[in-house]
């Protein structure tokens, strides 16, 4: 699937990219990166701490009509993504530790950004030091602050972790975004040519990574398709709807979706058992659905063996701070409305 898209996304891309860009002049403020692998925390800290841009003030709201170039955008993301590891909080040493890496694929709509953000700042807020967030997505506010929600950031990413998780720890991976029939999640933040990521997709990445114990939340329409090739040993998979059915809440008149207001609001604010958490947010959700006379999107759970022991491991000793209010990001500009 990758590479069918990769050509043909690159091929109008490169259209859009020559009718668009003549004669404009990259930024002086810009600062053009080579890629670079992270071996260690230390190694990452270094690297970061010799790089001095100037990346806020590219920051547009009218993007890509102004600001950093597409071009730009594309060579500083290796960059981004070693000053995000870099910036992870410190590992607490004795105890399994908690990484959330939060996935806002679609740039066309604040509310994917919108429950990154506020997912990264509820679990190191509310569950304390065990929990490290690292937040990849797209929107043109956030380009130059946080690395894009791309096929290859979510895979250098995740090569980064793997190298500062220990074998106890346990992977939070939060996707949200619009979700298709085919069980392919939406990847755009127009007009890069950014890979479309599917079920099979991304059940092949997390494959090349050591991570023995997973909580996969994928927030999309048709997302219950996502469970068959991730399911497995060890890993916990929620979804916000069942592999034919549409989940709701998105759109340019909404700041989080029924799912990321359910489990990540409502419920998480209340307990910090995750499967409990799903549970009072799929009542909740047909609830909600049943007052709008929506065709219910039955949200989806999938155990594996071992991981609930493993959470319950993690939760030992926790002392969850006060509920974490949900407030949505400063837009970048009007969104516009569409379908889920």
């Amino acid at each position: 699937m990758r590479t069918a898209l990769t050509i043909l996304l690159s091929f109008a891309a490169g259209v859009l990219l020559m009718l668009w860009i003549p004669g404009r002049a990259p930024s002086s403020t810009s600062t053009q990166m080579t890629l670079a692998t992270p071996a260690t925390v230390a190694t990452i800290a270094s690297q970061s701490s010799t790089e001095v841009t100037d990346d806020n003030a590219l920051a547009s709201r009218d993007w890509p009509d102004s600001g950093p170039s597409p071009e730009q955008v594309i060579y500083a993301q290796p960059r981004m993504v070693r000053n995000a590891l870099a910036t992870l909080s410190p590992r607490v040493v004795g105890k399994p530790n908690l990484y959330l890496l939060t996935f806002a694929g679609d740039g066309g709509e604040d509310v994917f950004r919108n429950e990154a953000e506020y997912a990264a700042q509820l679990f190191t807020t509310r569950f304390g030091p065990t929990a490290h967030s690292l937040i990849l997505e797209n929107n043109p506010a956030t380009m130059t602050t946080h690395p894009l929600a791309s096929w290859s950031n979510l895979e250098a990413a995740l090569r980064g972790l793997d190298q500062v998780m220990q074998s106890e720890d346990i992977l939070l991976l939060y996707v949200t975004s619009h979700g298709s029939e085919d069980h392919s999640l939406l990847v755009d933040m127009d007009p890069l040519p950014l890979d479309q990521i599917g079920a099979q997709d991304l059940a092949g990445i997390l494959s090349m990574h050591h991570f023995k114990w997973k909580v996969l939340v994928i927030n999309a329409c048709y997302s219950g398709g996502f469970v068959p090739p991730l399911r497995g040993p060890g890993t916990l998979i929620l979804t916000a709807a069942r592999s034919d059915r549409s989940s709701f809440g998105c759109g340019s008149e909404s700041d989080i979706t029924y799912f990321g207001h359910a489990w990540l609001e409502d419920a998480l604010n209340h307990t910090d058992n995750f499967v409990d958490a799903f549970k009072r947010a799929r009542g909740e959700i047909a609830t909600w659905e049943k007052q709008d006379k929506l065709t219910p999107s039955e949200p989806q759970i999938d155990i594996g063996d071992g991981i609930e022991q493993q959470l319950a491991l993690w939760r030992n000793g926790l002392k969850p701070g006060p509920a974490v209010p949900f407030r949505p990001a400063t837009p970048a500009s009007a969104g516009t409305s569409s379908a889920r």
